[in-house]
Order: C-alpha cells, then sequence, then structure tokens
C-alpha cells in the first residue's frame, strides 16, 4: 500500500491514466455483448477483402482475437481494450514532440478521463483501429515532415492505408496533410519533394483490397457512404435537434470542461485565420490541420444532418494535444473530477441497469434472447431463425447460437452485409421459420406484435407465438415479439 501510495505521489498523471483504464478494464468481465460487437465479429468469421458498410480492418482484429483466445464476449471487448490502449501510448508519443513535460502530462490525463476512450474501449467499432492508426499516421508524418527522416514517409504511407482499411474518415488524413503543406510557408515546397507523393501511393496501395472488392460489387460501399449517408444534406431542411443533439453528443464524449476548451481554441484560431490573415507556427498549423477539417467539417454539417456520435472523434488527438497548450492545472482536476463521477455512474447503470434503454444498443437481455430462442427451435424442430432490424438481433443471434441466423433479406429488405455472404435463399424453400422481432420501446407485455407486412408474401401461415421477455433485477426490460411461419418460399 505504501508502495502505491509513494507512486501516486511521484506519477500523479500517470496514475490517473492507470487508473481510469484499470477501472475500464474491471468493467469488461460485466459488460453484455452490443449489437455492433457482434456485427463486425461477424466480419471476421466471413472473411473477406472489405464489407458493404465499412472497410474489415476490426473484423480481422476481433477473428484474431477469438481465434487466439476464444469466442467470448470478454474476449471481443479485450480487443478494443488493447487497441484502445496502444492508442493512448501513441498518443502520448505524439503529444511529446509538441508539448512540454507539464503540459504533456495535462495531454494524456485529458484524453484517458474522456468518454470518448470508454466508447471505444467498451463497443467495437471501426473508429477502434481508425484512431489507432490515425495517431501513427499523423506521428509518422511529423518525422517526415519537422525531421526531415525520408523512410517515415513510407511508415505513414503505410499508416494512412490501414487506416483508411479501418474507416473511410481516414481520406481525411491526406487532406489534413496537403492542406497543412499548402498553407505552410516554411514547408510548402515539401509538395515538390517525391517522398511525399511516394507515401500517398503507398497509402493508396495498401487500401486496394477495399477498392477491389467495391469494384466486384458495384462500388456498394462507397454509394452506401456517399449518397445514401448524404440524402438528408441535399434537402437542405434547417433542423435545430440535429445542430443541439450533436453539441450534446460532443460535450459526453468529451466531458464539458476539454468541449469548451476545445470549441474556444477552435474559435480563437478561425477568428485569427479569417479575420486577421493570420496563420500560426508550423507546429500548431500542423496539429489544426489534421483537427479542423474533420471537427469543423462535420459541425457545419450539423444545422442540416444528423452527425453521428463518432464522426468527430479522429480530430480529438490532435484537438487534446492543442488544448493542452491551453488549459490550466485547475481545470484539468475538474475534468478529472467530472469524469469519476461519469464514470461512476456509467458502472451503476453497468451493473444495476439504472436508466432503461429504448433502443436495440444496449449490451442486456442478448444472451437470454439466444437462449430462449435455442428452447423454441427445440419446440420447432427443422426451423430456420431470422429477424428483420437491419443487422442488430440477427448479429447477436448469431454469435451466440451454433445454427446460422438470418437476417431481414429473407424478405426481400436489404440486410447490409448479410446480402453478400453468398446465401442461396432458395434453398430454404417449403422450410419453416421463427421470425424474433424486437420491441425497441417496450412498454406493454399483453400488447400484440405487429405483424410484418411482407412475410404474408414469402410465407403460408403466420402465427403469433408468447414473446420473449427478458428480467433484470426483477423488472422486465426487454421483449422480443416472436411469430412462426410456415412454408417459406424465396422470391426470384
Amino acid at each position: 500500500m505504501n508502495n502505491i501510495r509513494t507512486f501516486i505521489q511521484k506519477q500523479p498523471a500517470l496514475s490517473i491514466v492507470v487508473g481510469f483504464q484499470l477501472f475500464r478494464l474491471g468493467l469488461l468481465p460485466f459488460m453484455g455483448l452490443m449489437p455492433q460487437d457482434a456485427y463486425y465479429h461477424f466480419y471476421g468469421e466471413q472473411l473477406a477483402l472489405s464489407y458493404f458498410d465499412h472497410p474489415g480492418m476490426i473484423g480481422y482484429i476481433l477473428r484474431l482475437f477469438t481465434e487466439v483466445f476464444g469466442k467470448t464476449v470478454f474476449v471481443v471487448k479485450m480487443a478494443d481494450f488493447v487497441v484502445t490502449s496502444l492508442t493512448l501510448l501513441s498518443f502520448y508519443k505524439l503529444a511529446s514532440y509538441f508539448l512540454s513535460k507539464q503540459k504533456l502530462q495535462r495531454a494524456i490525463v485529458l484524453i484517458s478521463s474522456t468518454l470518448c476512450i470508454s466508447v471505444l474501449t467498451f463497443n467495437s467499432t471501426p473508429d477502434v483501429p481508425l484512431l489507432l492508426f490515425w495517431t501513427l499516421s499523423i506521428t509518422c508524418l511529423y518525422k517526415a515532415v519537422f525531421e526531415q527522416k525520408k523512410w517515415y514517409w513510407l511508415w505513414g504511407g503505410i499508416a494512412m492505408g490501414l487506416a483508411f482499411d479501418s474507416k473511410y474518415t481516414a481520406l481525411l488524413l491526406q487532406i489534413g496533410l496537403l492542406g497543412f503543406l499548402a498553407f505552410s510557408n516554411s514547408y510548402r515546397k515539401v509538395l515538390l519533394s517525391p517522398w511525399l507523393w511516394m507515401s500517398l501511393v503507398i497509402s493508396a496501395l495498401v487500401t486496394f483490397p477495399v477498392w477491389w472488392w467495391n469494384y466486384q460489387h458495384d462500388f456498394a460501399s462507397f454509394v452506401f457512404q456517399s449518397s445514401n449517408r448524404t440524402g438528408d444534406i441535399s434537402k437542405f431542411q434547417l433542423s435545430p435537434n440535429y445542430f443541439f443533439g450533436a453539441i450534446g453528443h460532443q460535450i459526453v464524449l468529451l466531458l464539458p470542461v476539454l468541449f469548451a476548451v476545445v470549441v474556444t481554441f477552435t474559435f480563437k484560431f478561425l477568428k485569427r485565420a479569417l479575420f486577421k490573415f493570420k496563420l500560426p507556427p508550423p507546429k500548431t498549423l500542423f496539429l489544426l490541420a489534421f483537427f479542423a477539417p474533420t471537427f469543423v467539417g462535420f459541425f457545419a454539417l450539423t444545422p442540416v444532418y444528423w452527425v453521428k456520435l463518432n464522426w468527430m472523434m479522429p480530430s480529438y488527438i490532435t484537438g487534446i494535444i492543442l488544448a493542452a497548450m491551453f488549459i490550466s492545472k485547475k481545470l484539468v482536476k475538474t475534468q478529472v473530477l467530472i469524469s469519476a463521477v461519469f464514470h461512476l455512474l456509467i458502472s451503476l447503470q453497468l451493473f444495476f441497469y439504472i436508466v432503461p434503454i429504448k433502443s436495440d444498443d444496449t449490451w442486456v437481455g442478448w444472451e437470454e434472447l439466444a437462449s430462449e430462442t435455442e428452447k423454441l427451435k427445440e419446440q420447432y424442430p427443422n426451423t430456420f431463425v431470422f429477424s428483420d432490424d437491419s443487422y442488430k438481433t440477427t448479429a447477436v443471434l448469431n454469435f451466440f447460437m451454433d445454427d446460422k441466423v438470418y437476417a431481414q433479406n429473407i424478405i426481400g429488405i436489404h440486410a447490409l452485409q448479410f446480402d453478400y455472404i453468398g446465401d442461396d435463399l432458395s434453398l430454404l424453400n417449403s422450410k419453416n421459420a421463427l421470425f424474433i422481432d424486437s420491441d425497441k420501446r417496450f412498454k406493454n407485455t399483453h400488447k400484440k406484435g405487429k405483424n410484418h407486412p411482407k412475410l404474408a408474401n414469402y410465407f403460408e401461415t403466420v402465427t403469433e407465438l408468447k414473446p420473449i421477455i427478458i428480467k433484470s433485477n426483477g423488472k422486465e426490460i426487454r421483449k422480443f415479439w416472436v411469430f412462426y411461419c410456415t412454408n417459406y418460399q424465396a422470391k426470384k
């Protein structure tokens, strides 16, 4: 105990960082599987060069961990924890190039205290590997530009490519790099360097599997991420809910103190650039180049588009380094205190489920659902199981059940990656099925389920069975409608 006390006194910043990470690690065994965890694990089980909604890096990582350590919920969570911990280490190295020892300690404490790191630790998403390779990319590019270490152009190209193989947002790395060089009087000449262009070519080569998969599938992923995702923008309908929702999300991710500091220096630098035509020193400009396009760019969309909680995450790698340049020691202490309270509330929610989540984006009830579905399959033998909520219920059931569970493409509705795994649905013709339908709002256990209008087009009869009710601490918290469907006929 004395040794621990001495360590905390000598290394207060490191102690806080280790404390937050040990807290997160301690919660992992109690975390249930999230639908995203299951979906991206499904990526890994169906190995491909890329996938419909995202590149495959998160799936490959989960496949590696589960192959080595076994297919369990804890191993999936541990994969996210390990990769995110590597991101923190990479961040520390990157920040050390810009900050004094004191401010460096503030920076690592700030990023460790955020719920952004907790989200990445507790939930498998493409952002988990993205932030690691995003950080490594900027680190390599710093060494290449400011220290003229040419081989780092090679490593930077590889890292940028792997970031793109994680998530398409990584294109903003190249934009940030070229933007910095274009605006920097001191380093504009680098634009003529063959090493720069070799780095960009290497990054493109590393991303080739993603492009090849898209070429083979009519560029389905690019179409989905561009035209389908940006449809609301073209309508240009102002929505205060989108704007304030985005602010609320980012306050939660960063917590109020850090978010306020980030917004303050953003306005400060924008004001200097737009009204005084004055750019900051090269190293500060370098950090801003990898912050502003993502943070300001996505925020500019919020009045007309629902910007998701995680889209701005990459900007915070350099944004928090910038924040550490300005933030006071007192504000850092306040940030840590607020963070401790938030993480305590998270643990209470995890253990006691105080606030029911009216959504399928929860860790509660999925394993119990799989167990109850297995019992139903015993009562109704020779049936297949499917769901119609895009991917969530299907992905989770596939994780916990031995037999294959199908998605909503069974009844002719697009089902993301499930459309691209090569299932010949005609092989299911004449078979019976169990249709599992999640009731996301769950208010009345006695209310009958809503018969999906498309079921009758594919099945001879549809009969509602008793719903599956999930309980926690004696309370009914989740409900799934169940329908028994006979004589399936796939549409040609």
